[in-house]
């Protein structure tokens, strides 16, 4: 049997489950885990090794526990649900926070509603696939609400796109946050942006591999289908001719760098995978983001925090990440090469479009999307549904 409820005498406890445990959703636990280490909750992260987040879970003060399990649903999940279960079941948690599609389905199974569940979906599972699997992935998710207190999402756009499809939940909407002291312009340098990102380009790359001054469009993601790359090379040509001279670097690892580099047009650099997107973001004119389905991208949002004006795509959750009045020129339909060479070239070609956008993107992120904006709404959901007022938690988390 799971706890009901540890009803322990010291501070509340959380157990994050997440798989994926690198890219966009190891930072948001990470951030969270900051957080709510530092304003005094135990928190326990339950996650498969190897990966950044068992990493920066254990730099912030957290426990952390080996959770073997893989990416996707198969045979191993019910093994993978059992191991989960005997986790919870030894670390007593007050709560259980399960983070994307894979972790939802395990921690759901394991705990039934037993002990307060939040699921956070960042991104639903039956967009990222089609046919049969899909329906299983939405008859899944139609069911296992009545065992999650909150399904937590990070857009209301993503929270819509629920509730068209018929999952039917008790909803909460938290937009995703930056560290805005990770994620900010680069430092002043006295002989001006330029020569600071000559050198910065040089440090990140080897001798010719990126253009010294400009132009410059950086993709950050992880080099798999739901990020668009191919659509993003399709569209380079376009580019190419318009801005004679402009290199892409696609800055990440997956499962389609093969292929991505089999279809990669001249000017194209694959840059791998970094710890340090930000001087990836500052080293860019332009950051691009062609997603084919989210529920907010925290690419476009860190390249903001940056000062960079960004390209996505019009998937969940972009349209609530840009500044207001900067849709025409930032946002096109998703799996549209043409439109998105459009868009880029537009921005390309217009330095001063480039800084004002870059200014606005950066206001927006400061006042809107900082994370511990973020942390603070997720440690007030925590309280509402474990019943503590916790006040010194909300006090602490918005220092």
């Amino acid at each position: 049997m799971l706890p009901q409820n540890s009803q322990s005498e010291g501070p509340p406890s959380v157990l994050h489950a997440s798989q994926p445990v690198d890219g966009g959703v190891a930072r948001v636990v990470a951030d969270l885990v900051r957080a709510q280490v530092a304003a005094g909750l135990r928190v326990v992260v339950a996650a498969p090794p190897g990966g950044a987040l068992q990493r920066d879970a254990r730099a912030a003060g957290a426990e952390v526990a080996d959770w073997h399990a893989g990416r996707s649903p198969g045979p191993a999940l019910a093994a993978e649900t059992r191991r989960l279960a005997r986790l919870i079941r030894r670390t007593a948690p007050d709560l259980v926070h399960a983070h994307s599609a894979k972790a939802g389905l395990a921690a759901r199974l394991a705990v039934r509603g037993r002990i307060p569940t939040v699921h956070q979906p960042h991104a639903w599972s039956f967009e990222a696939v089609g046919g049969p699997t899909a329906r299983l992935a939405l008859g899944w998710e139609r069911y296992a609400a009545r065992w999650s207190q909150r399904v937590l999402c990070v857009s209301e756009a993503e929270r819509a796109r629920g509730v068209a499809a018929g999952v039917t939940a008790r909803w909460a909407v938290i937009r995703n946050g930056v560290d805005l002291e990770r994620f900010s312009p680069a430092a002043p340098d006295t002989s001006g942006d330029v020569a600071a990102r000559r050198r910065l380009r040089a440090a990140l790359a080897g001798p010719g591999e990126l253009p010294p001054e400009g132009p410059l469009v950086v993709c950050v993601g992880r080099l798999c289908p739901q990020k668009g790359q191919l659509t993003l090379l399709r569209a380079w040509q376009d580019v190419a001719a318009a801005a004679p001279g402009a290199r892409l670097a696609l800055v990440g690892d997956g499962p389609d760098e093969q292929h991505l580099r089999a279809a990669a047009p001249p000017g194209v650099h694959f840059a791998g995978a970094t710890p340090d997107p930000a001087s990836w973001y500052r080293a860019a004119d332009v950051v691009v983001l062609p997603s084919r389905w989210e529920g907010m991208a925290l690419a476009p949002l860190e390249a903001m925090a940056c000062g960079r004006p960004v390209v996505v795509t019009d998937v969940s959750g972009a349209r609530e990440s840009l500044p207001p009045g900067t849709e025409s020129g930032c946002l096109v339909p998703p799996d549209d090469p043409a439109a998105l060479a459009r868009a880029l070239c537009g921005l390309l070609i217009h330095p001063q479009l480039r800084t004002s956008l870059g200014q606005q993107g950066l206001a927006h992120v400061r006042t809107t999307h900082d994370v511990r904006q973020t942390a603070a709404a997720v440690l007030d959901l925590y309280r509402e549904l474990l019943g503590q007022p916790c006040p010194e938690i909300r006090e602490q988390s918005r220092r």
